[in-house]
């Protein structure tokens, strides 16, 4: 019995009585009232940032389609463009011919 101090046996009590002690506490009315507080608040947040999300897709839906919608109006410009300049050498050619 002399192998064991006092203070171990004293910290190895206080352990078990504040563990006790905690479990009690976090087990409580007023701990499980915080408990569905703090979860209705995680929930409120998680909509709202789930309508953020939402919101942020949407718009990049939309900048995507106008971005296509661009891409596509340069490239006719551009066919157009190689078009007119086929026809104006063709012209070209037409008239060193007569």
């Amino acid at each position: 019995m002399s192998n064991i101090s006092w203070s171990k046996i004293g910290l190895f009590a206080g352990g078990v009585l504040f563990g006790t002690a905690g479990i009690k506490v976090l087990s409580s009315k007023d701990a499980k009232k915080c408990y569905t507080n703090a979860t209705a608040a995680v929930l409120r947040a998680k909509d709202t940032v789930m309508e953020t999300v939402t919101t942020v897709r949407e718009n990049c839906d939309d900048i995507l389609s106008d971005a296509k919608a661009i891409n596509e109006e340069r490239a006719a410009e551009e066919e157009a463009a190689v078009i007119a300049d086929e026809c104006a050498d063709e012209e070209i050619a037409d008239t060193s011919e007569e």
